[in-house]
């Protein structure tokens, strides 16, 4: 596949992604920021990178450097040596719930990256939101897999490609950092 081929599937992949899904993000956001809710955001892989990434942007680049607040968002993925020693007393599966069971409070929010959407270890975790009241809201491709079943609400880029569907979230993700920052500054 050549440059313009990858490049008119990407598009082709963004064009057919539900605006309305990414404004219930937007919104879901916007509820937990007022509430002065924790936002917790989790994936694997790739999915890692993006939940820590989108972490950072929302905490830092919304807001002006000498803002009185920020928003509460904290990637579960990041704290190697605790995510370690979960994985290994608890099992994989586990790595999220452990680190929520301490910091969750009815209605955080909680947004799971999952490319397939059936990560054990963020289907979890969602469950395990879902029990507490907190608000889950899912990143996903393909046909969404569990994850677009069980999530309060979800985005599901339709392609199976994992790299261009990884490539949408951040897209997605890039937006809503823009569309936040616009509304706060």
């Amino acid at each position: 596949m050549n440059y313009e081929q990858y490049h008119s599937n990407f598009q082709a992949v963004l064009n057919s992604t539900c605006p309305l899904s990414i404004s219930s993000l937007t919104s879901a956001i916007l509820i937990a920021v007022d509430r002065m809710d924790n936002i917790f955001i989790i994936g694997n892989g790739g999915s890692a990178a993006t939940a820590s990434h989108f972490a950072e942007d929302l905490s830092k680049g919304t807001r002006p450097y000498d803002s009185e607040w920020f928003p509460k968002a904290i990637s579960l993925t990041d704290n190697t040596s605790y995510i370690t020693a979960l994985g290994n007393d608890e099992g994989y599966q586990n790595i999220f719930i452990g680190q929520l069971r301490p910091l969750a409070l009815e209605p955080d929010l909680l947004i799971a990256i999952s490319v397939s959407g059936n990560s054990p270890n963020v289907i979890s975790a969602v469950h395990w939101a879902n029990q507490r009241k907190l608000i889950t809201f899912g990143l996903t491709g393909h046909t969404g897999g569990e994850l677009a079943s069980i999530a309060s609400d979800c985005i599901q880029v339709p392609s199976e490609d994992f790299g261009i569907v990884e490539s949408v979230h951040s897209f997605i993700l890039h937006y809503v950092t823009d569309a936040l920052k616009e509304l706060w500054q």
